[in-house]
């Protein structure tokens, strides 16, 4: 009767650390942008604005946000136009979420002119390095651009980077006039970065350029 007792005690230990371990985990959800501020794509920042928007009414308090600008050369926390973790009161949390809001308003009237390069890859570290810093349980990195990445001479990229963990979304993928000309440009260049970013260990890779749905943007991966 007692080695019962004892054996029952042990199976509820078991049970009680196991569910310790699993509210460790943190539910959170930590996001980062990357907005393309190079060449002609300027045009499209408004889009990028009223999606910002958009994705501020989908965090909670305890949720983490930043947008950054990709330009010549975007490993730098100086590109990060606005960053926050949302308080856990609520009414301060919406405080937050309108000076926010703000300070990308204010960021997309002063681009008048983009920048001479694209270097998606230094953003794509930079948004990791942020993202894990939070702590969160779930991280997505968006990038709203055409994902043509063209670097300088001096400017190095072309290692391993590591992205275990970390959803990419590739968003509003505009085709360039390269890419009317002949198609199979743009599908390589998709075909690319999914293969650059699947084995960098991030956990999922999707792209979405239909803006008029942005709720699949956050959408369960099956």
């Amino acid at each position: 009767m007692m080695r019962r007792i004892l054996n029952v005690v042990a199976v509820l230990s078991i049970f009680l650390v196991i569910g310790a371990c699993a509210d460790k985990k943190s539910h959170a959800k930590s996001v980062y942008m990357l907005v393309d501020t190079s060449g002609t794509y300027t045009q499209e920042l408004g889009r990028a604005q009223a999606l910002t928007g958009y994705i501020l009414g989908t965090l909670n308090p305890g949720d983490s946000f930043a947008v950054a600008r990709v330009k010549s050369r975007s490993f730098s926390e100086k590109d990060i136009i606005a960053k926050v973790t949302f308080d856990k009161d609520p009414l301060q949390a919406n405080a937050q979420k309108r000076a926010f809001r703000d300070k990308v308003a204010d960021f997309t009237k002063g681009v008048t002119k983009g920048s001479a390069y694209t270097d998606i890859t230094g953003g794509i570290i930079q948004a990791a390095e942020f993202l894990n810093e939070t702590g969160a349980g779930r991280k997505t990195i968006l990038i709203f651009s055409d994902m043509q990445e063209e670097l300088d001479y001096k400017t190095v990229r072309d290692f391993p980077i590591n992205l275990k963990g970390i959803s990419i979304v590739a968003l509003n993928v505009t085709k360039l006039t390269t890419d009317n000309v002949d198609p199979r440009r743009y599908l390589n260049r998709m075909e690319w970065w999914e293969k650059r970013v699947r084995a960098a260990g991030a956990e999922d890779w999707r792209r979405i350029n239909d803006l008029d749905h942005p709720e699949r943007i956050f959408e369960a991966r099956r």
